[in-house]
């Protein structure tokens, strides 16, 4: 079945836990909507994990709608939300619609994803007016990295978890359908689930969430770099590089490609053959 708002919010009031992945390219998108998984992120992770950028800020709305529309392309069930990167929000609420609106028609997402909190309210209210569907993004946003001095655990204390809990409720009331919480404790993000009627996106925060969210290349052993809160399903990484070894290594002894992976023998002769004598 289709992935939507609608169906996404009645698995909430169901109890029923909802699974998420990011996603940046075709092929990719076509396996995890194919293991049934029901929400897939393009992140502006990509700046990290797409083009080896050190953070998320790089990242263009430009790049976020190349990357966007070649996953919608491979979805037929999972429902699709595209990060708004830095500073494509941030100015005005006339930018943010404008963003929000080219992401939307230009990569046929279902959902655009803006990180902040009560800062960013105006902003949600007048692109889900829209008719946009938005998911927020509070806690530990990767966009304030600079602010933050490092990708570091929010809602720590009590006036920091009053922050968290305020700017949860103020994105629901703002019309987003579902905010992600990362690196917020999981008695907190515990919290913030029971009190709100949207669904919560955990990383890094508590298994109490409505939905969990992961880097794919996290999860499956790729990249170098493997944060707590995330687990190896597979070591998919290893198995590449024992790969590209392996081709690496008959390329270079002239074991492959062997006759079967040649296509048919022309119909010419050898004696043909050896007398072409073309010049360019």
């Amino acid at each position: 079945m289709k992935n939507t708002v609608a169906t996404l919010a009645a698995m909430k009031r169901n109890g029923e836990k909802i699974s998420q992945l990011t996603c940046y390219d075709y092929s990719t998108a076509k396996l995890i909507d194919a293991a049934g998984i029901n929400m897939i992120l393009v992140g502006d992770s990509l700046g990290m994990t797409m083009q080896g950028y050190k953070d998320t800020l790089p990242v263009t709305v430009d790049e976020m709608i190349v990357y966007g529309r070649s996953v919608v392309r491979g979805c037929k069930e999972t429902f699709v939300v595209v990060d708004m990167p830095f500073m494509s929000y941030q100015i005005s609420i006339e930018q943010a619609m404008q963003n929000a609106g080219r992401i939307m028609k230009e990569t046929g997402a279902s959902a655009v994803k803006l990180e902040g909190g009560k800062e960013v309210c105006p902003q949600i209210r007048a692109i889900t007016a829209a008719g946009i569907p938005v998911v927020a993004h509070i806690g530990m946003t990767p966009q304030s990295v600079n602010a933050f001095g490092g990708f570091t655990v929010q809602g720590k204390g009590e006036a920091n978890a009053r922050r968290v809990l305020e700017d949860a409720l103020a994105v629901q009331e703002a019309g987003a359908f579902a905010v992600t919480l990362e690196c917020v404790p999981p008695k907190l993000s515990a919290l913030i689930t029971k009190k709100l009627d949207i669904i919560t996106i955990g990383i890094g925060a508590s298994p109490e969430c409505d939905a969990q969210v992961l880097v794919w290349q996290d999860m499956l052993g790729i990249s170098d770099f493997k944060p707590k809160f995330a687990k190896h399903f597979a070591e998919v990484g290893e198995t590449m590089r024992e790969a590209f070894r392996a081709y690496d290594g008959e390329v270079k002894s002239g074991v492959f490609p062997a006759s079967e992976h040649t296509f048919v023998k022309s119909d010419c002769t050898e004696e043909f053959l050896a007398s072409l004598d073309v010049e360019y």
